[in-house]
């Protein structure tokens, strides 16, 4: 998919023509430029010689996994990443994209950092991730529609915070998808420059930053990152992000056994997280290698620990585990 001579190529036709454009590629979701009949023959052939609608991809799904499902994107120089669309109760659809073919930030519970850096996504091509699912959505079932997007996926969005900023403005442009901020979020492993300029745009995205430990030498051994950006640090950034926006910030938590989820380990995690609007999120480790998962009874305990000391905290129910699509599972490999 390829749309960037679009609007040199619309130059030399009449302004209505924009209007038409955005309304077969953006609500009809048109996979082919003859679908857009309302075009001349030959701007629609010109259109599919150098703006193809097409996304090549591969989709993975499990018979037994109603929820979720997962598909490999091939970009222009045949290097993929992987997308997740989970299907949540009342038809409600969450999709995960990445910004980043793989990561060079290597958490040791994270598939994606196993798997080592490629590159920094485009903008465009983060995109398509959303145009992906929003396009398969509509065309399976007309009244469906994507309600969540979460830049979740490979990668850490900070360090191509350039590009994913210009993607997140493209999905919520009122002429292209017009898609709510506020019904985006971006995931950081505590990048406190990229929470700064986050702090800074008008679009209101929801933040999460990941944690996963209670202690910065516990942190620095899951999480090499944190070498550069400690507790402390991240902390700070996000109270100042706090102050300036007024929105609440997620604090992501991994549930690991005998790591990190221990009542000693919820007694340090509380007290740096008894803050208004701080909130903790427990996320079921799902299995990547050398770490296991704690156990829902331990889970439930470390949760009600939390909130015996005052924080605000919420359990994420782990999907996507059957077709390796869940939270650290990303990997782009093809099977």
């Amino acid at each position: 998919m390829d749309l960037s001579k679009l609007s040199e190529i619309l130059q030399a036709e009449p302004k209505f023509r924009f209007k038409q454009v955005y309304q077969a590629v953006y609500v009809d979701m048109i996979d082919d430029w003859q679908q857009a009949s309302v075009l001349p023959l030959s701007l629609r052939e010109r259109l599919n010689a150098e703006c193809p609608l097409k996304i090549e991809a591969e989709l993975e799904k499990d018979i037994n996994d109603k929820r979720s499902e997962k598909a490999l994107i091939y970009f222009e120089d045949k290097v993929a990443v992987e997308t997740v669309l989970i299907r949540q109760r009342n038809h409600r659809y969450t999709v995960c994209v990445s910004s980043q073919a793989g990561c060079p930030l290597g958490c040791k519970f994270c598939a994606t950092g196993e798997a080592g850096f490629t590159r920094n996504l485009t903008a465009a091509e983060i995109v398509e991730q959303f145009f992906f699912w929003a396009r398969r959505l509509r065309q399976n079932q007309a009244i469906e529609k994507i309600d969540n997007l979460v830049f979740m996926g490979m990668g850490e969005p900070f360090l191509n915070y350039d590009e994913f900023i210009k993607a997140a403005k493209i999905i919520h442009d009122p002429e292209k998808f017009n898609f709510g901020s506020r019904r985006m979020s971006v995931s950081t492993a505590g990048i406190t420059e990229g929470i700064k300029k986050l702090s800074s745009e008008k679009l209101q995205i929801n933040l999460a930053i990941s944690l996963h430990a209670p202690v910065d030498s516990l942190r620095e051994q899951l999480m090499p990152i944190g070498k550069k950006y400690p507790i402390a640090k991240v902390l700070k950034a996000v109270d100042e992000y706090i102050a300036k926006t007024g929105r609440r910030v997620m604090f992501e938590y991994i549930m690991m056994r005998n790591t990190n989820d221990d009542d000693d380990d919820a007694i340090t995690l509380a007290a740096l997280m008894r803050k208004p609007l701080y909130l903790v999120n427990l996320i079921p480790y799902n299995t990547t290698g050398r770490f296991q998962a704690s156990s829902p009874a331990r889970i439930d305990a470390f949760q009600e620990k939390l909130e015996s000391l005052g924080v605000a905290v919420t359990q994420r129910r782990s999907q996507g585990q059957k077709i390796s699509g869940a939270c650290g599972q990303l990997a782009g490999k093809k099977k």
